[in-house]
Parts: C-alpha cells; sequence; structure tokens
C-alpha cells in the first residue's frame, strides 16, 4: 500500500461539507481482498480497540482493501487524540488499484500526522511486529494541543458559528477573521480589532493603569517601581510600616501571573519573589501593598458585566502518605489539568516561588502533610500556575459592577479583566476596603466558560454580540459561477451589474483577481485560495467567484456557502480523464458541490436546456431558478407554473418571472448579444440577470449595466473579442472544448463572410477523442484551416495534437474540403491568418496564451477593437 498523496480539502467538497483530508491510495492487487487480512485486523483492533467496523458499507466483502483500514485508522487516532470527527470514506477503482481515502478533520496537521500513524500501524500490522499505539496517541494528542484553538479564542468562534458568521483561521495562533470582505472582523485570541493600541499599551504598563484609575477615585493599591532589590526593599519597608500589612512584588508589565508573589512579609521571601519578578516583561518589578481578601476576576466586555469568579491559589491537600512533590506530581494526573490554555485547568508546578510559599507554611517540598492538610503553592490564583475559579456572577453587588466597568472604560479596552481584590462581591469596594489591581487587555477566558465550581458562562457569545449587531451576521453578498463554458463572462457581468449598484465587487476569473477596480493577483485565479483574497480583503462588498473543476477537486469551495450558485451548463463536459473524472456525470456531480452549498435563503441559477444542469435542481437548499432558450422548454413550463422564478430567451427578449415580477429585457439594447443573435451570450446574460434578481438589484440598474457592458479584452479578455482588419472581421476566443468550438460554429453560421478562416490548436490535457471532435466541427465549417502548436501541448509529443486534429478535419470531407496548413508556434499562425485576411472575410482564433495574443491582435490589426460583427 503507497499513499500518493494527501490533500487538504479546506472547504465544502465532492465527498462532504465538512473539512476533509483526501488520500491518493495505491494498494497491489493482493492488498484488496479483505480475507487475507483476518490477522491484521486483529492487530489493528489490539492498537485502536474503539476503531469500529473495518468493512465499509456499500462494498463487496472480498473487494475491501488495506485502503479502508487505512481510513478508520485515520480517522480512530484523531478521535483518541481529542478531535471531534466522525465522517470518513473510500472511494475505489478496483480494477487500477488506486483508492481516494476522505477523512474529516478539525485540524491539518493532526489530520496529516494521523494519517501517517495509521500507515505505520498498517505496515506493522503486515509484518507482525509491534505497534505502539499508545506513543502514536500522545504524539497526536501533543499536535492537537499545539494547534488546537484555545478555550478563549474557540468560545468567540463558537459562538460566532452559532450567529451563522463565517470564520477564518488567519494563523496557526488565534488570529481568526470573522465574516467576510467589508464586513469582517478579526480577534486575536479574546481581544479585538478595534481595541486601541493605546489602551493596550497602558494596561501592560501596570503602574500607569493604577495612576490612571487613581485619577478617576478607582481605589487601587499603593505602590512602586523598583530596578533593584535595594530599592524593593526600601519599598517593602516604607509600605509595610504605613498599612501593616505585606506587599505585593509582580513584573510591571508580565502577564499570566507569571513573576507574581503576594503577601509577603518578611526580606526573605521578598529577595526570592524579587529574583521571579525580574524574568518576566521589562525586568522591572512594582512592589505595591497587599490588600487581603479573596482574589476576583471581574470580565467587561463592551459596557456590560457578563461574568465574575473567585480564584482558588494552587494547592494539595496531604494524605499523610506522599509527600508535596508526590502531591503534586498526582494531581498533574488530573484529565483536566493539561498544559497551556487548551485544559479546564493548568498543570501545577513547583518552581521558586512554590518553594518558598512552601517554606513559609513550615514545609519543604519533600514534607509529607497530615491527612486533610491543605499547601499552598503560590498566593496568586490565576489560572495559568494552576488555580482554580468558582463562578460568582450572580452575586455581584451593582456598585461593584459599575465600578469595574467603569475601570476598563477609563483605559478604552473593549474586552477586559479586571482583578479586583475584596473580601466579597455583593458589597461595593469602598464599603470593604478593596481595591482593583490589575486590568488585562487579552483576558484569559477559560475561568469563566469551565468554572471549578459553578455556572459556565457564554462569555463568547457576549464578545460575537458587542462585534456583531443583533441581525449581523458578517456576510457579504456571495455570488459562485460554474460550468463548462460560459464562466468568466457570467462574472464580469454580475461584476458590472454589482458595480453599478454601488458596491465594491471582488471577483476571480481564469485572468485574475481584481478587488474594487484593483488588479491584485494575475493568472488562472478561479480557485479556493483566490476566492479567500477577495473575501479577506477589507474593500469588498461583494463577491463574484468562478469555481473551476481543478479548485474544487484540490481543495474544494472557497467558502462554506453562497447567496448565488450559478450553473451554466455542463454540456459534453471539459478535462475528462483527468483526477478521476472519467465521464460527464462525474463531472456534474462534482459541479453539484457548488449547488449542494447554496444558502437555503439563496438561490440556484440553473440551464434548463441542459439535462446535468437541470438535475441538480433537487440538490440545493435554496431556490431554484431555471433560464431556457427554449421557450416550449417543459422543465421551465413546469417550474413556472408553480410561481417559482424563470428566464426564458425568446426571438430578440428575454422574458423574467420573478417573484410577481414580470419584465422584458429587448436584446437589441444589450450590445454583447448583438442584437440577440449570440445565443451564448444571451445565456450568459440570463445567468447574470438572475443573479442580480437574487441579490435584490433594481431592475432599472440591471438594465443600464447590460446596457454599457462591452465584449472587450478589458472587460472579458478571451471571449469573443472583435476586431477589424483590412475590411474584415477576426474573432479572438478561448475556446478550448468541443462544446466551446460547437458554440461558435454554430454562432458564426450567422455571420456573412465571403471566407472563413480558423487558427486552432487544442490542448494537450484533452482526451483524444475530444481534440478529434473539434477538427471535425472546424473542418465541417471553415474554408480554411491554420492548426498550431506552441505552449498547450501539456505533455503530448510534438505533431501529435494536430494529428488528432487532422484525423477530425478528415471526418468532415464529406461536408467541406477545407485547404489545412500546419504552423510551428501560435503567433506565427495569427499573423499567417491577419496577412491572408481581405475585405468581408471571417477570421476566428482559437487563442491559448490568452493576454499576449490579445496584445498582439491589438497591435497588429488595422481597425478599432468592436464589440459587435453587425
Amino acid at each position: 500500500m503507497n499513499i500518493e498523496r494527501i490533500r487538504a480539502l479546506r472547504g465544502p467538497n465532492l465527498w462532504s461539507k465538512n473539512t476533509s483530508m483526501e488520500a491518493l491510495v495505491f494498494c497491489e492487487e493482493n492488498e484488496r481482498i479483505y480475507d487475507r487480512f483476518a490477522n491484521i485486523e486483529m492487530r489493528v483492533r489490539s492498537a485502536l480497540p474503539g476503531i469500529g467496523s473495518l468493512r465499509a458499507t456499500g462494498f463487496e466483502q472480498n473487494n475491501i482493501a488495506l485502503a479502508h483500514i487505512l481510513s478508520r485508522a485515520a480517522l480512530r487516532f484523531q478521535v483518541e487524540a481529542g478531535s471531534q470527527v466522525t465522517f470518513a470514506h473510500v472511494s475505489d477503482n478496483i480494477t487500477t488499484g488506486y483508492f481516494r481515502v476522505v477523512v474529516q478533520y478539525e485540524e491539518e496537521d493532526l489530520a496529516r500526522a494521523a494519517f501517517e500513524e495509521a500507515h505505520q500501524l498498517i505496515l506493522a500490522a503486515l509484518a507482525g511486529q509491534d505497534f505502539d499505539a499508545k506513543a502514536a496517541i500522545d504524539r497526536l494528542s501533543e499536535i492537537y494541543e499545539d494547534c488546537k484553538l484555545g478555550p478563549s479564542t474557540g468560545s468567540i468562534v463558537n459562538a460566532a458559528l452559532r450567529r451563522g458568521i463565517p470564520i477564518r483561521r488567519l494563523t496557526q495562533g488565534s488570529l481568526v477573521q470573522l465574516g467576510w470582505g467589508s464586513k469582517a472582523r478579526r480577534i486575536q485570541a479574546a481581544e479585538t480589532d478595534t481595541t486601541c493600541a493605546i489602551s493596550e499599551e497602558i494596561a501592560q504598563d501596570k503602574d500607569l493603569t493604577k495612576t490612571i484609575l487613581s485619577a478617576a477615585g478607582i481605589p487601587t493599591p499603593k505602590g512602586k517601581l523598583v530596578k533593584t532589590f535595594e530599592e524593593a526593599l526600601q519599598a517593602f519597608r516604607e509600605l509595610t510600616l504605613a498599612t501593616k500589612k505585606g506587599v505585593v512584588i509582580k513584573p510591571s508589565d508580565g502577564n499570566q501571573g507569571k513573576g507574581v508573589t503576594v503577601n509577603i512579609v518578611d526580606e526573605e521571601h521578598l529577595k526570592v519573589a524579587f529574583d521571579a519578578a525580574k524574568k518576566y516583561g521589562s525586568g522591572v518589578p512594582i512592589v505595591e501593598e497587599f490588600i487581603p481578601g479573596h482574589d476576583y476576576r471581574f470580565l467587561v466586555v463592551g459596557d456590560k458585566l457578563v461574568a465574575a469568579a473567585r480564584r482558588e491559589p494552587p494547592s494539595v491537600v496531604g494524605d499523610g502518605v506522599h509527600t508535596i512533590t508526590e502531591l503534586v506530581e498526582i494531581e498533574n494526573r488530573n484529565p483536566l489539568r493539561g498544559e497551556g490554555h487548551g485544559s479546564a485547568l493548568s498543570k501545577l508546578r513547583i518552581d521558586e516561588i512554590a518553594i518558598a510559599r512552601i517554606k513559609k507554611q513550615g514545609f519543604t517540598a519533600d514534607s509529607v502533610p497530615d491527612q486533610g492538610v491543605r499547601v499552598v503553592l503560590r498566593n496568586n490564583a490565576n489560572l495559568s500556575t494552576g488555580g482554580s475559579a468558582t463562578d460568582v456572577t450572580d452575586n455581584v453587588h451593582p456598585a461593584l459592577a459599575e465600578m469595574v466597568i467603569q475601570a476598563a472604560q477609563q483605559i478604552g479596552i473593549e474586552v477586559c479583566g479586571v482583578d479586583v481584590v475584596c473580601e466579597r462581591v455583593d458589597e461595593s469596594l469602598e464599603a470593604q476596603g478593596g481595591g482593583i489591581v490589575e486590568l488585562n487587555a487579552a483576558p484569559g477566558l477559560r475561568m469563566h466558560l469551565e468554572p471549578s465550581i459553578g455556572k459556565g458562562r457564554d462569555v463568547g457569545a457576549a464578545v460575537i454580540d458587542l462585534m456583531f449587531g443583533k441581525n449581523e451576521n458578517g456576510r457579504i453578498p456571495v455570488v459562485a459561477v460554474t460550468g463548462t463554458n460560459g464562466k468568466t463572462t457570467t462574472v464580469r457581468l454580475i461584476e458590472q451589474i454589482l458595480r453599478y449598484n454601488n458596491l465594491r465587487v471582488g471577483f476571480t476569473g481564469t485572468e485574475g483577481v481584481v478587488v474594487n477596480g484593483h488588479l491584485i493577483d494575475t493568472g488562472d485565479c478561479s480557485g479556493p485560495k483566490s476566492a479567500h483574497k477577495v473575501l479577506v480583503h477589507p474593500e469588498t462588498d461583494a463577491a463574484v467567484l468562478e469555481c473551476a473543476r481543478g479548485g474544487m477537486l484540490r481543495e474544494g469551495l472557497g467558502f462554506d456557502m453562497c447567496d448565488v450558485g450559478i450553473v451554466t451548463n455542463i454540456g459534453e463536459g471539459d478535462h475528462l480523464g483527468l483526477n478521476f473524472i472519467d465521464s460527464v456525470e462525474d463531472l456534474a456531480l462534482l459541479k453539484s458541490v457548488l449547488v449542494q452549498n447554496v444558502a437555503p435563503n439563496g438561490l440556484a441559477v440553473l440551464n434548463a436546456d441542459d439535462k446535468h444542469a437541470a438535475g441538480m435542481a433537487k440538490l440545493t437548499p435554496g431556490r431554484v431558478l431555471f433560464f431556457t432558450s427554449n421557450p416550449d422548454n417543459p422543465v421551465v413550463a413546469a417550474h413556472k407554473a408553480k410561481g417559482r422564478p424563470v428566464i426564458v430567451h425568446e426571438g430578440r427578449v428575454i422574458n423574467i418571472s420573478y417573484d410577481g415580477l414580470e419584465k422584458t429585457i429587448d436584446l437589441m439594447e444589450v450590445p454583447l448579444t448583438n442584437n440577440g443573435l449570440f445565443t451564448f451570450q444571451v445565456q450568459n446574460v440570463m445567468c447574470a440577470v438572475a443573479a442580480a434578481l437574487g441579490l435584490n438589484v433594481p431592475f432599472n440598474t440591471i438594465l443600464a449595466a447590460l446596457g454599457s457592458f462591452q465584449s472587450t479584452p478589458d472587460t472579458v479578455p478571451g471571449r469573443f473579442n472583435f476586431f477589424k482588419h483590412k475590411g474584415g472581421s477576426v474573432i479572438a476566443d478561448y475556446g478550448h472544448n468541443p462544446d466551446a468550438v460547437s458554440t461558435l460554429v454554430n454562432t458564426l453560421k450567422n455571420i456573412p463572410a465571403v471566407k472563413r478562416t480558423v487558427v486552432i490548436s487544442a490542448a494537450g490535457d484533452r482526451r483524444d477523442q475530444d481534440i478529434v471532435e473539434q477538427g471535425r466541427l472546424v473542418g465541417s465549417f471553415f474554408d480554411d484551416i491554420i492548426l498550431y502548436e506552441d505552449a498547450c501541448q501539456r505533455g503530448r509529443p510534438d505533431g501529435e495534437t494536430l494529428q488528432l486534429l487532422q484525423k477530425g478535419i478528415a471526418q468532415s470531407a464529406s461536408i467541406k474540403q477545407p485547404q489545412v496548413v500546419e504552423v510551428r508556434g501560435e503567433f506565427k499562425a495569427i499573423q499567417m491568418a491577419l496577412d491572408q485576411t481581405a475585405s468581408d472575410h471571417l477570421v476566428l482564433i482559437l487563442i491559448d496564451q490568452v493576454n499576449e495574443a490579445l496584445q498582439y491582435l491589438q497591435e497588429n490589426t488595422t481597425g478599432e477593437t468592436t464589440s459587435t460583427l453587425i
């Protein structure tokens, strides 16, 4: 068994709406018979007892291969590591031995590692060797802990998802985008994108924070910054003399309770605490008065107190048997305790601060405390140092709540953790002599989400409610377009309509990515990576995305769902025979992924004249609009009879029936269609009109945009671009499959000409039969045929594509006897056609290097670029 390729499908895909890992696996013939694997099954089950059935549903028992075991092992390893995944699937080609193993994932790094561990497990089982499953699961668990979102970020992300807000993780850390385009917001852990950098800077400076709060009449402990131990000792003596209480020493710009020691009452303890505090932040500690009482954390979001917790310092309870060090080790086995911030509780640790605190209680780390004796490991109660929390939100006095809200607003922090020391929360601070000791600009939320005692609070939802209005979901209008032909023109038409509707539009296509009129990427940009560039761009008010088959296969869709999903056509397909898409039915199934992910209140726009596209109507959760160029189409008639939306092309008009709107578009007013003669352009117009209606664009705006749209190299490069040359007409088009060539030939039959010439090559990654068919189509219509080979051979040997085209031309000999010449080089072929052009000649140039060829034509034709032929 060999894993030849693994790729992450990061959006809805051919197999599932879930993010999935797809592995291309080859199994030798003797690895495709399940009965051979009885001993292997026993060994795999021994390593992963919870793996479940290894016999895939829907497959014959004797056809189950090692690939099926791989899928279930890769899934189970992720589950054992802590990931909540459930979906696994195997698609096989039993005759070739290739299998596509698909397994759901939450974290990509974990899934890749899980595949590797599953592979090694199977290889060990085949060899009869032992496999250390526990070590593998430990490795995977560590990967999962490193890459998954922490509880703070995770709670906000989960709250966003419940609101229908799309999310995209921007880094391996906790920087996350919520929403799309101009409506997007960002968080970094619990910090929002509108938190002022100055406010954050103030909060990091604990001395400055206290100064500002004190000036506003908010009680804070007295203290001073110290650079040396001598200064710390002087401050300690002054404060203890004045307050008759101990002191606290901590980094002046630290976080997570690191280096904090409280209630220091002697100079020996002060030295240990000073040395610990200097290790963090700028190395300049602060010494301040100790306020007796409990340590509370109040969470302020906007102008509301949303949670409060009493934090207890980390401790162990003696049993009369184990040392303090051993008690810490035992407690750290608690599954609730983990490294970092991914667990409900952090592991306890014995460091210099803990040793000093233990000593103050009359113990050493090797002491054995009596049964029931509690030993405190440090006085500060941060969860990151192993402390615990008790929820007290419902008990907070209104005056105290108002005080902590005022403190957060004094500094200007939207999501603020306010640390308060006081005896109780059901009284005001003034009444009990408590004080605010710190403000935190990026507070940890886990103590409120999963307190050790008390009710968990949905603080993530509070952050989302702050960032997004009640009825907002952070989404912008998204239109997705797929099909065999017409995608690019349809995208450009929709972009123009939406731009006329005063929206800043981002769109993708085979020629690049454009946002608000600015080209931000070039090349074939019809995949999910390009879609992401549009959806993360802050100037995007609406997105129009071309979705080609390659991107869907490589990564899935670049969005979770769209408002309008368009299938222009399927026809006889294109790129068949590549990447396991062997038939038109396979292609239609892949393209239907887009239709399946139309929003429930969205619109699926389907070509009723194409049986494969029309058949997708039953797959979409949204409404369906059918369009047709056949007024008698029974599918459209039945749909309209039910009061559902349709658009019908009849003669020189388009008739629209949409939610009570009955309108007609005169194609004489739509230049792209050449007065309605170019039926393929009429289909593109119908798609664009349907999308605009689905996005509630006013009808008059639609008409104005269509009336101004010109088919030029600038607007739709390589899509039926017209040039005048020596009195003849030249058309440049990127038609590269039999359906496109057939459409072009049928369209040009309406154009009178003395002589018709075609310049054609064929992309080498098409099937032989598709190249032959293109030759037959042009051979039956054109008088002169110039064949060329250049950059489009795509792996075929020299001359092979021309031989296939010649074979097709020969098949059309009974209809026409064209003059055929072969040329090496695209531009040489183009120039040959231009040299032979004369008045009333019609030349079709099927270009391959789109931008370069169009530039060449603009520079070497004698007339103006035009938008129509007649």
